[in-house]
C-alpha cells in the first residue's frame, strides 16, 4: 500500500536533470502574495481609510536598479477596498520600514516624525562639534554647568530629608485627625477616676477586708461495714395465724389491745384503781382473739 502522503518519489537510475526542460519565465515577474497593511493609509481617490493590519492579495516585484548595501527593495501593488484603485509601496530597509508611492497618503504619526526629528538633531550636533571647536567647548561647558547643577539639587535633597527625619509625621496627623471610640471611652473612664478621687467623703472608716481561703481537704474513704442479716424467725405459727385471721398492722391505735400476761406489780395496781372508778367494759372480739393467741403459745 502507498503512502498517504508521498514525500519520496521514484527516482530511475537513468534519471538526468538536466534533460528536464525549463520554463522561459520574465526576468521582473510578479508574484501573488497575501499581506497586510504596513500603516494606516488613505486613498487618494475615494478618501477610505485602510488600516494598519488589513490583509490584501498584493503583487509583488522586485524593483529594478535599486538596493541597500545589497538587500533587494521590493514593490507591492494592493487595491483599494472601496473603488479599487491600485496603491503602491515600497520596502525601506535603510529605516526598516515601507515608504509609500502612489495611490494613498499615509496618515500622520506623530511616534515616527519626533523619532526622526531628534535622530537629524543629533546628527547635527555631531556634524557641527567635528567642525567647529569653540562649539565644542560650550557644548563641554553647558554639560559640567548641568553636572554641578544636578549635585546642588541632589545635596539639597539629601538635606531636606535628614530635617524631615526629625519631623514625627504621625503626632501631627494625630492632632488634626479625630479621636477614634476607643480613644474616646479611655478618655471617659479616666475622667470618671479622677472625678471619683476628687470627692471627699465624711466618716470613712477604713473598712478591713477579711480575706477567706477554702481549701478543699480530701476526706479518708469511708470503710465498707458488713452487716449480717439476722437468722429467719420460724415462721409455723405466723403462717397458720395469717391463714385464719390475717396480718395485724402494728399502728399506735391498736398497740394497746394485745398485752402480755407476766405484767409489773405496778401497772397491775394502777389498772386495779383504774377498773374500780370506771365500769366495766365488755370484752371485744380483738381482745378474745388476742386471749386465745396468748394461750396458745403457752401451751
Amino acid at each position: 500500500m502507498s503512502e498517504r502522503k508521498v514525500l519520496n518519489k521514484y527516482y530511475p537510475p537513468d534519471f538526468d536533470p538536466s534533460k528536464i526542460p525549463r520554463m522561459k519565465l520574465a526576468k521582473n515577474r510578479q508574484y501573488t502574495v497575501r499581506l497586510m497593511a504596513p500603516f494606516n493609509m488613505r486613498c487618494a481617490t475615494c478618501g477610505e481609510y485602510i488600516y494598519k493590519g488589513k490583509k490584501f492579495n498584493a503583487r509583488k516585484e522586485d524593483v529594478e536598479n535599486e538596493d541597500y548595501l545589497g538587500i533587494r527593495i521590493y514593490r507591492f501593488y494592493i487595491k483599494c477596498t472601496r473603488c479599487l484603485q491600485e496603491i503602491s509601496f515600497k520596502t525601506d530597509p535603510k529605516n526598516t520600514d515601507y515608504e509609500i508611492e502612489a495611490g494613498a497618503t499615509r496618515n500622520f504619526m506623530a511616534l515616527k516624525l519626533a523619532e526622526e526629528q531628534a535622530k537629524r538633531e543629533e546628527e547635527e550636533q555631531k556634524e557641527e562639534e567635528a567642525n567647529n571647536p569653540m562649539k565644542l567647548l560650550e557644548y563641554r561647558t553647558e554639560q559640567s554647568r548641568q553636572e554641578i547643577e544636578l549635585l546642588e539639587s541632589l545635596e539639597e535633597l539629601k538635606e531636606l530629608n535628614r530635617r524631615q527625619r526629625t519631623v514625627d509625621y504621625e503626632g501631627m496627623l494625630k492632632q488634626y485627625q479625630p479621636e477614634t471610640t476607643e480613644q474616646r471611652k479611655a478618655r471617659e473612664e479616666q475622667e470618671d477616676d479622677e472625678f471619683i478621687r476628687s470627692v471627699k467623703f465624711t466618716n470613712t472608716k477604713p473598712k478591713v477586708v477579711a480575706e477567706e481561703i477554702i481549701e478543699d481537704v480530701e476526706e479518708p474513704a469511708a470503710k465498707h461495714i458488713k452487716i449480717e442479716d439476722p437468722p429467719p424467725k420460724p415462721q409455723g405459727k405466723t403462717e397458720s395465724w395469717n391463714r385464719s385471721i390475717g396480718v395485724i398492722t402494728k399502728k399506735n391505735p391498736l398497740a394497746n389491745l394485745v398485752r402480755s400476761k407476766k405484767a409489773d406489780a405496778s401497772e397491775a395496781n394502777s389498772t386495779a384503781l383504774s377498773s374500780e372508778k370506771v365500769p366495766e367494759s365488755k370484752p371485744s372480739g380483738l381482745s378474745l382473739l388476742a386471749d386465745y393467741s396468748g394461750s396458745d403459745s403457752d401451751t
